[in-house]
């Protein structure tokens, strides 16, 4: 990807049901962390799995500089690269089994801070869903 790219994660992924934790670093936000900076709500969704994954997929996808690495029936993981210096997000997208919601975790790999941008992404996500009745 960029310059500042970083080495992708190794760790990442659900794991008894968990995305990987948050670091101490105010540079991640995840539905699945409990309170403080790094809290965020599960992304909501309304009908079928299926078609909310096909949501999400059309959504990341019209994102410019983003990268799918993974993709299952219920987990999507994508790369994010800033347009300036190409550093780069890891942005896990986990469809829980009892349904309506998606958990997220979006971070930066390198830095200590990112300014807001991991919160703005998810949010604007969220807003994406709604807007297209997901």
């Amino acid at each position: 990807m960029g310059l500042f790219s970083g080495t992708r994660p190794s760790d990442l992924g659900v794991r008894n049901g968990k995305l990987k934790p948050p670091p101490s670093t105010p540079n991640c936000v995840s539905s699945q962390a409990q309170g403080g900076y790094h809290a965020i709500a599960p992304l909501p969704y309304r009908g079928t799995r299926e078609s909310a994954f096909a949501a999400l997929l059309a959504i990341v996808s019209s994102t410019p500089r983003t990268r799918i690495v993974e993709q299952t029936a219920d987990y999507l993981y994508v790369e994010y690269a800033s347009a300036l210096m190409g550093y780069v997000d890891d942005v896990e997208f986990w469809f829980a089994p009892e349904g309506g919601i998606i958990h997220v975790r979006s971070a930066s790999r390198l830095g200590q801070g990112d300014m807001g941008v991991n919160r703005r992404r998810v949010e604007d996500i969220r807003a994406r869903l709604a807007a297209a009745g997901a």
